[in-house]
Parts: C-alpha cells; sequence; structure tokens
C-alpha cells in the first residue's frame, strides 16, 4: 500500500509539473504583452473613461481589463482604486472579470490544455457573461448603497493617509514614499514601482526611443516581476493540486457531484456546480485552468468546465477581500451577481455549442496519466526561448533598480553615473544608459535639454528592493 501511495504522490507531480512545463512559454508570454501594456495604459484615465454606465463605457471597461492584470487579488485592488475614481459599479465588475478571464495568457493556457473549443467558449462566453452581468446590475443595482460604499472608501483613505501607487493601482505603503515639487506625497508599493515613476517623470522620449534603451526595458522588468509576484503561488498551486486530483479523486465522486447524461437540466446542474466547486477550490487567477484539466479528465460535462474556468473572481480567498473593502453586503451583491451569470453563461455555451455540433469529445483524446510531457519537441524550444526573456528582464529590472549613479538619462529616465556615455550641451553635462539613448539625444537636443539630470536627495532616499 505504502509504494502505491508513493507511486501515486509521483505520478501526480509528473502530471503537475508536465502540466506546467506544457503552459510555461504561454504564461510567460502573456504576461510580458500584458506588462507591456499596463506600463502604458495610465489608471487615471482608465478611471475617467468607465465613470459611464453606457455600452462605450462597459466595452471600454472589457477592453481595459483584457490588456490588464491576470491576478484575481490584483484585479480586485485595482477595481477598488477606479471604484474610488468615480468608475461605475458594473463597469468595475466587467473590467475585474475581463482581467481575469479575457488576458492572453489565459488564453493560451486553455488552447494548449483544454483545446480551441474551450477557447472559443472562454471569449465568446465572456462577452455574453459581461453582457448579462451589466444587465442584472442595471435592474438590481442598490445605487445608495455603492454610492455610500464609495463616499466611506474615501473618507477612509482620507483619515488613515491611504494613497495608491501612481504607477500600477495597487495600495502605497509608507515605506516607500517621495514628495513631488509640488508638495504632494505620493506612497509606492515598492522601491520597484517607485523607480518607474521616478524613470517616467525624468525621461521625454516617447515608448519608442524607451524600448531601444535600458530604461524604457527596466519599467517592462519591474511590471513582469510584479505580475510574476502577484499570480505564482497561484499558478504553482493549480498545477500541482490538478495533479494530485486527477490520480487521487476517483471517479465516484465526480458522479456523485455531476449528474451525467445529456438535456437541459444535466447542463444546468453541472454549470452550478463547476461554479460552487470554483468558490471552494481556493484556486484564483490561471491556476484554476490545470484545475479545470482535473475535472474534465473526470468527465464533468463542458457547461460544468467552463463555468469553473469563469469562477476564479469568486473563490473564498476572493470573497473575503470584497468583505474587507466594501462590507458584506455589497461582497453579497457581487457574489450573487458572478454566480448566477457564470453558471448561466457556462450552461448557454453547452447548449450553442451541442447545436453548432463542436461539443469537445473527451473520449476521443488523451487522459493526463497517458500523455508525455517532457520532449525534444516545439514546447522544449518555446520554453527555453520564453525563460531567457525572462532572465533578461528580471537582470534589466536589478540593473535599474541597484544602479549607483547620480545622473537620470534626460531620454529614457534610467539611473546613469559619470562613467557612462555622456554629451555636453549649453554647458551642461548629460549622462545616458546607452549608446542609442545618446544618439537620440545627439539628434535633438532641444527636445531633452530641460530634464533635470542629477538624482535628488528624494530619488536617492528608500532606494532599495522590495519583493
Amino acid at each position: 500500500m505504502q509504494s502505491a501511495l508513493v507511486n501515486g504522490v509521483l505520478e501526480s507531480l509528473r502530471i503537475g509539473i508536465g502540466f506546467l512545463w506544457t503552459a510555461a512559454w504561454a504564461i510567460i508570454a502573456g504576461l510580458i504583452i500584458t506588462s507591456f501594456v499596463q506600463v502604458y495604459v495610465s489608471k487615471e484615465r482608465m478611471a475617467r473613461v468607465l465613470g459611464d454606465a453606457d455600452p462605450s463605457g462597459l466595452t471600454k471597461a472589457t477592453l481595459f481589463g483584457a490588456a490588464s492584470s491576470g491576478c484575481s487579488f490584483g484585479a480586485v485592488a485595482i477595481g477598488k482604486g477606479l471604484f474610488k475614481k468615480g468608475a461605475h459599479t458594473v463597469n468595475v465588475l466587467a473590467f475585474m472579470f475581463a482581467s481575469t478571464n479575457l488576458i492572453v495568457e489565459l488564453g493560451l493556457m486553455i488552447l494548449i490544455l483544454l483545446g480551441w473549443e474551450f477557447l472559443v467558449a472562454e471569449l465568446l462566453g465572456g462577452l455574453i457573461l459581461i453582457a448579462v452581468m451589466a444587465l442584472i446590475v442595471h435592474l438590481t443595482l442598490p445605487e445608495n448603497l455603492f454610492e455610500q460604499v464609495r463616499n466611506e472608501l474615501n473618507q477612509e483613505d482620507q483619515e488613515q493617509g491611504v494613497t495608491e501607487d501612481p504607477t500600477c493601482g495597487m495600495e502605497g505603503s509608507d515605506e516607500y514614499s517621495l514628495v513631488t515639487d509640488g508638495g504632494e506625497t505620493l506612497k509606492f508599493c515598492s522601491a520597484g514601482c517607485m523607480e518607474t515613476y521616478q524613470q517616467a517623470v525624468a525621461s521625454t522620449g516617447t515608448w519608442r526611443e524607451e524600448l531601444m534603451s535600458w530604461g524604457g526595458w527596466y519599467k517592462l522588468g519591474n511590471q513582469y516581476r510584479k505580475e510574476w509576484t502577484m499570480i505564482w503561488s497561484d499558478i504553482v498551486a493549480g498545477f500541482l493540486i490538478s495533479g494530485f486530483v486527477i490520480v487521487f479523486v476517483p471517479q465516484r465522486v465526480w458522479n456523485a457531484l455531476f449528474l451525467q447524461g445529456e438535456g437541459l437540466f444535466v447542463s444546468a446542474e453541472n454549470a452550478i456546480m463547476g461554479v460552487t466547486i470554483a468558490v471552494i477550490s481556493f484556486v484564483g487567477s490561471i491556476g484554476n485552468v490545470p484545475f479545470a484539466v482535473a475535472l474534465w479528465n473526470g468527465g464533468i460535462g463542458f457547461a460544468g468546465v467552463i463555468a469553473f474556468v469563469y469562477g476564479d473572481l469568486i473563490t473564498i480567498p476572493v470573497l473575503n477581500v470584497y468583505r474587507k473593502y466594501y462590507g458584506w453586503k455589497v461582497m453579497l451583491y457581487i457574489l450573487s451577481v458572478f454566480f448566477v451569470t457564470m453558471a448561466f453563461t457556462g450552461l448557454l455555451m453547452e447548449q450553442l455549442f451541442a447545436a453548432l455540433g463542436i461539443v469537445p469529445n473527451l473520449a476521443g483524446g488523451q487522459t493526463a496519466t497517458e500523455q508525455t510531457y517532457f520532449e525534444l519537441n516545439y514546447t522544449f524550444y518555446l520554453n527555453v526561448i520564453a525563460f531567457a526573456l525572462s532572465g533578461f528582464l528580471y537582470f534589466v529590472y536589478r540593473r535599474g533598480l541597484g544602479a549607483p549613479g547620480q545622473f537620470r538619462d534626460p531620454v529614457c529616465g534610467m539611473r546613469t553615473d559619470d562613467d557612462d556615455p555622456s554629451v555636453t550641451h549649453d554647458g551642461e553635462t548629460y549622462y545616458f544608459c546607452s549608446r542609442t539613448c545618446k544618439q537620440t539625444f545627439e539628434n535633438d537636443p532641444s527636445e531633452f535639454a530641460h530634464v533635470p539630470t542629477r538624482i535628488t536627495e528624494t530619488d536617492t532616499t528608500q532606494n532599495h528592493d522590495h519583493q
């Protein structure tokens, strides 16, 4: 018996790590794309355009969310910031759902681990879910309650001195703060985001010019590191749990939880149970995709699996965050709206796919235990490239944060020292992080010459890393 248990554990690890290896390049590629958008899309601008409860505001909320962070907790935190700044409730909910269900890395993972049918259901169903959710909210929204909560949040922040990181939208910390020339105190969640802000203030180049410099890549590297910091535990937990669920949960458990067969009632029950399991699974973000593979491997219906994937915004830990932010009433309202829309959309997707004859056939493919994960194939080479890119981004992040420079590159804002490339213009010496930035300056000195080049005392304080 002990030997069987050991073999089961080893097989669970093989499957879980195999899933992670298969999807690693897709996760990394998606996070790099997400990080780029996060760096160059202003959170203030997002809040301004999400204030109206109309189709335009809902569309923009969906687009902003799809280009935003894939972490459930990060999405909720940013959503709180947008809500406090005046974004309408329905747009905040749409933003949160899109940022955890319509993002690039999730789509790639679903395509690789579950197949194109699930990807189509995730994207099409996600849009339908947002539309249904918006309709329900417009019909049921307790407007006075949400306005009261908004006022209370802003009042609490003023009393407690809470400010949001202007770089990423997360909650700032007293440990990483600076005072602007105008006397405003800004707080940041980490030294990395504070340095990103300082670079942005000191630089005057376009994003294209920045990406030809160390400074632009530093900002991307910091955001990429931040994205990983928020989701790595969900990813690892999701993949490892999926392996153990596949190996150790007997088929009779799935048969007891999910009705078998065909028909509208069976599909509805599967969808409701899929969302229910999502709530109690404690696995959020993109970590619920491998868990969905475990459900699919157990013979769960299409409606149940896709509804489960939708449900990462109502896991118990995320619900607890809603409670802390907004109180019990708002938390229960969000849970009710999301639960109904997620189950309904899962049911609708199965019925639509059945009518089109494209519901995937589980019996037609290999099970997780039959698959070979570690081979010298395209996955291996894509992972090598992805890991190399990750290493490069971490290198430039460390290079930017640890640079001992006394000056700032006027093109990209990167810290520089007096032994870096330099140019003297109108009696002022400018130092650059690279010859590319130097050349950009020399092509049009008047565009950059007004930028202060020496790092102030405020710049040099608090310059230590915070993971």
